[in-house]
This record gives C-alpha cells, sequence and structure tokens, in this order.
C-alpha cells in the first residue's frame, strides 16, 4: 500500500479510502489510484486483513451431502443469506461419515470460520458433549443435540401426518411408506416421519400393516424406484405411498409409469422437501413443505446472535433456543 502511494502521489490513508470505498475522496484522486493499483497488480491480503481484524468473514455449511437436492437447496437459500450479510459461505461434505463429521467439527477446523451451521448424520449428543467449540454454531437436522447448542429443525412427525392423513380422507388404506422404520424408537428422519405416518392412521382408526413399511438404504431416486417395483413384484397391494422425499418420490413415478399403474386414480403419492423440481414432474408432485425459507432465516438469525455475542466484551451469550419450523402440504396433480 505504501508503494501505491509513493507510485500515486498520495498518502497511504488516502488508499486505503479507495480500497476501502470510503468517502472524502476526489474522483480525480481516486482515480489515479486505481490505474496505479492496477499498474503495480496491488492485492488486497485477504488473510492478513481478516487475522488483524480477529474476522474470516467466512459463515461453514458442515453437511452430509450436496447432491441431494435439498441439501443443494438449503445452501443456495443460507448462500443468499450469507451473502446479504457481507459474508461468505463455504460448503464441508462429510459424506455422513462419523470421523469425517468429528474432523469437520474439530477446534482447529471451525476456527477457519465466525460461525458454523452444522447438520450432523452420525455424530450424536454425547460425542458433541465432548467436542469444544471455540466457534459460534447452530445445529439443523433431526440428529439429537445437546441442550447447550442451538437447534433448528423441521416439523417431521406433524408434517409425516398431515401427508398420511390426506391420502387416508382422500380414500386410501393401504398406504405405503418408502423410507419407514418398524422401529421407529431413534429421534432420527426416518423415525419421526414414521411416527407422523402411524399417529395419523391411529387417529383415523385405520390398521397398518406392516408390510407397507418399506425400509431403505438411500433415499434417492433410485431407491424410490426399486422400492415400489420389489413391493408391487411382492404381491402387496397399496393405494397410495408417502415417500420420505421428492428426491425418492421422482423414481416413485417412475416406477409406478413403468408398471402402467395411474396417479392419482389408482395410487396417490405424496413427498417430503417440497423441492423446487416437484412443479416439472408428471405428473406434478404432492409435497409436504417444510418450512425451508422460514428455516434458513432462523439458522441465520441464530447464528447471528450468537457471532454477535462472541464478539462482544462481557456480554453473556444468548440462551439456547430449539427451533421447530412448521410444515405445510402442498398438493399438486399426484394426490386427489
Amino acid at each position: 500500500m505504501i508503494d501505491v502511494a509513493h507510485e500515486a502521489g498520495v498518502s497511504a490513508q488516502t488508499v486505503s479510502n479507495v480500497i476501502n470505498g470510503r468517502p472524502g475522496v476526489g474522483a480525480e484522486t481516486r482515480l489515479r489510484v486505481l490505474a496505479t493499483i492496477s499498474k503495480l497488480g496491488y492485492q488486497v491480503n485477504q488473510a492478513a486483513r481478516h487475522l488483524r481484524a480477529g474476522r474470516t468473514a467466512a459463515i461453514g455449511l458442515i453437511v452430509p451431502d450436496i447432491d441431494r437436492p435439498y441439501y443443494a437447496q438449503l445452501a443456495s437459500r443460507l448462500a443468499k443469506g450469507v451473502e446479504r450479510r457481507g459474508l461468505h459461505l463455504v460448503i464441508e461434505r462429510t459424506g455422513g461419515d462419523a470421523e469425517r463429521e468429528l474432523e469437520a467439527l474439530s477446534f482447529g477446523r471451525l476456527r477457519m470460520y465466525d460461525g458454523a451451521i452444522i447438520s450432523p448424520l452420525r455424530v450424536d449428543a454425547a460425542d458433541l458433549e465432548q467436542l469444544h467449540f471455540g466457534t459460534p454454531v447452530v445445529f439443523i437436522g433431526e440428529r439429537p443435540v445437546p441442550k447447550t447448542f442451538d437447534h433448528v429443525m423441521m416439523d417431521n412427525v406433524g408434517g409425516a401426518r398431515q401427508a398420511t392423513e390426506h391420502l387416508l380422507r382422500t380414500g386410501s388404506r393401504r398406504i405405503a411408506i418408502i423410507g419407514g422404520r418398524h422401529d421407529d424408537h431413534v429421534d432420527d428422519m426416518p423415525s419421526l416421519r414414521t411416527r407422523g405416518y402411524r399417529q395419523a392412521h391411529a387417529e383415523l382408526g385405520v390398521d397398518v400393516d406392516e408390510r407397507l413399511v418399506v425400509e431403505v438404504e438411500s433415499f434417492d431416486p433410485g431407491s424410490g424406484l426399486r422400492a415400489v417395483k420389489e413391493l408391487y413384484e411382492s404381491g402387496v397391494a397399496f393405494d397410495g405411498v408417502f415417500v420420505f422425499t421428492d428426491a425418492a418420490a421422482m423414481g416413485v413415478l417412475r416406477a409406478l409409469a413403468d408398471l402402467r399403474v395411474d396417479v392419482p386414480d389408482d395410487v396417490q403419492v405424496i413427498g417430503f422437501d417440497n423441492g423446487r423440481e416437484t412443479d416439472f414432474l408428471v405428473p406434478r408432485l404432492s409435497s409436504v413443505e417444510p418450512g425451508n425459507d422460514a428455516m434458513a432465516d432462523r439458522v441465520l438469525e441464530r447464528l447471528e446472535h450468537r457471532i454477535a455475542a462472541a464478539g462482544a466484551d462481557g456480554n453473556e451469550a444468548p440462551d439456547p433456543v430449539t427451533t421447530i419450523v412448521n410444515a405445510q402440504l402442498i398438493l399438486r396433480e399426484s394426490t386427489r
């Protein structure tokens, strides 16, 4: 910066004012400084700047995957909110591997960020209690976390109950769930959505045929397609399908089309996530909207509070908050 000042015939402070967009610099002087910066190839050392300020201007998003539409669209929403705050988002993919999750949550790694948004898939509450977080964090997703952390999650039970109730009230009596659990006592996504499915049946006095609870290893289109074809070939009758992700629901619709089963006249289908692709499927997919925009807003609000408190000397950290965002069923052509 001193070299630029000498070459342009101005003070180092004037160069600093130009670089940081501060007022009080004449147009002619500003242009001369910018031309000199270009001529000398001067670049601001962002790492040194952030080190001096004690900030990185980066928010970490640690998720199991980025190729699933839900996580990709969540990242997009969070990135827009982060950018509005003058920061940038860095995405880390753990692949749902416990060791990689622990590595991403290590003290050294988290120091790269001003704050982090974490969606754990394998690490449990007991593991998290043993970790030291020197960086403000907010957790998302269904995995239980210690009450000492902010946690924003969707209403998995309520959303699944709404979807199943609609199928039952519109005539379906044998509803398959793709992704369900026979033992739903674990607080993870499949178990929570299975509970909502069972609650709806109980409330409306309809028995559940356990053969319709179909467990899958993943929630991609291929899993949905295979699950429905295997169920159909087994001879177990069904007239409705509740699928735990829109991605898997794509495979379900493909399988039913291949089997020449009419949707929704013969079989109704509802997905979960209300992703952007639902309006472009044939037929258009009914889906549970888990409050995607509201969830991103709540996450960033809580993280902003945490970061502000961490940067203010003598201020106590805000009390941790668990937020459950309301779900809403969005009806389209795949249901009656």
